[in-house]
């Protein structure tokens, strides 16, 4: 275990709230954009508040066409443990209709990140618990310092971590998701990596900071059209038989983006051996 001071592996300590901004969205203008939960004093967790502004966050890059990269991150160095206690707590009190309103803040919230066009990246440190560990599953990537602790830990609590599940099925597969939900043991950082929750394990936050600008400076290299439809692409070909339909399907797509202006620029940049238009 880490030194991370977590009482409750999905449950963060009570702490006073302080007011502040919840979760700041930044873009540069070659493309970058980063969304920080920030509410360190909770170790930034879930709460109604967090989650509407996460997914307002989210919704405003659907239409951010030169956005090529989102990083999400947590503040100070932690990135969620799980749901706010406060709320947990006037949770216990509502109705079955009030619950499974609030719970579908949360569904809609992960959507809205799961549906961000440009390429998602957690940058993970310290903790991602619970609904933490949910919005991890739910980008394209994720990147972790190696002292980071993961949990679905909902059993222990009577519950089920019902609404990240489909993202946790995607990202680990059905039977590490069975064993994980049904245990709500804690588990580290490089067996994370191992059933492909985490893409990739680092030492530390320095070496978690030098990554996010390598990838930044990777990504710039890709066209921005290219990215979203290179995600669509996986959703649409996942798991169907790969058949007259699915070839004419591939096929059709492929032709289509030779021709566009995006494909035409790329292919001559690169036969006349210099950058295309989206590389500043």
């Amino acid at each position: 275990m880490s030194d991370f001071p977590i009482t409750d592996p999905w449950v963060e300590e009570p702490a006073p709230d302080l007011e502040t901004t919840k979760v700041l969205l930044d873009a540069s203008p070659s493309g970058v954009a980063f969304v920080m939960i920030n509410r360190p004093q909770k170790k930034n967790a879930f709460d109604a508040a967090t989650i509407a502004a996460l997914r307002e966050a989210f919704e405003t890059l659907h239409g951010a066409d030169h956005v090529r990269v989102v990083f999400v991150r947590g503040a100070e160095g932690v990135f969620c443990a799980g749901a706010d206690l406060e709320w947990m707590r006037d949770s216990a009190d509502w109705t079955e209709a009030d619950n499974r309103d609030d719970a579908l803040q949360l569904a809609r919230m992960l959507k809205a990140l799961y549906d961000i066009p440009a390429l998602t990246v957690a940058l993970v440190e310290k903790a991602a618990m619970g609904g933490g560990a949910g919005l991890v599953a739910a980008c394209d990537m994720a990147v972790a310092t190696r002292d980071t602790k993961f949990a679905f830990s909902e059993v222990k609590l009577g519950l089920i971590p019902a609404t990240i599940s489909p993202y946790v099925v995607d990202a680990i597969g059905p039977r590490q998701a069975r064993a994980l939900f049904s245990t709500g043991r804690v588990f580290d950082a490089e067996y994370a990596r191992q059933i492909g929750l985490v893409t990739e394990v680092v030492h530390d936050s320095e070496a978690l900071n030098a990554l996010q600008e390598r990838l930044a400076g990777e990504i710039m290299a890709c066209a921005p059209e290219a990215i979203a439809e290179s995600k669509r692409l996986v959703w649409d070909v996942w798991g169907r038989p790969i058949d007259n339909a699915l070839m004419d399907d591939t096929a059709r797509r492929i032709a289509k983006k030779r021709v566009s202006p995006e494909g035409r620029e790329g292919v001559r940049a690169f036969l006349e051996k210099r950058k295309p238009s989206w590389i500043a």
